[in-house]
């Protein structure tokens, strides 16, 4: 009886301990992604950031007032990409201890994260990026994050 208690239990945990850790090569490879997207920003290189996302998927920002009030963006690859000539200054973001999941194909990377212009301090907050691997290359099919200037790393 305790036995058929327990294996639905098994059999629920184990794949999600199992996905707990990447390989050390799968997880380079998809920080390898991100951190191109990063110089593509820093860059401000349109071409560079479509090479490394996956056109189905898209950015979306989270972004908190001193009201409280909370205002959530969308916007797709070609439109974030198109976006970046206009940044005033040079844009740089840094992950901060970042955590990489592989299952198969797909991966996720949680990490805090600060952003600087003309290296000064603009903004921190955490990234949630989702991959998908086509044809052997991971992309960026998504990104999360939130945006705040207290409680940053370094502050």
């Amino acid at each position: 009886m305790r036995l058929s208690l327990l294996l639905p239990i098994l059999l629920i945990a184990t794949p999600a301990a199992a996905q707990d850790h990447a390989s050390a090569e799968d997880s380079a490879a998809v920080l390898k992604t991100i951190d191109a997207m990063f110089a593509a920003l820093t860059a401000k290189d349109e071409a560079g950031i479509l090479a490394v996302t996956d056109p189905a998927g898209k950015a979306t920002g989270t972004t908190g007032t001193d009201a409280g009030e909370h205002r959530i963006s969308h916007i797709d690859w070609a439109g974030f990409a198109k976006r970046l000539a206009a940044i005033q200054g040079v844009p740089v973001e840094r992950n901060i201890d970042p955590h990489v999941h592989v299952d198969g194909d797909i991966a996720m990377v949680w990490t805090p994260y600060v952003f600087t212009l003309d290296g000064k301090f603009s903004h921190c907050g955490t990234n949630h990026f989702d991959l998908v691997r086509k044809d052997g290359a991971w992309k960026i099919l998504n990104v999360t994050w939130t945006q705040r200037k207290t409680g940053c790393p370094g502050q």
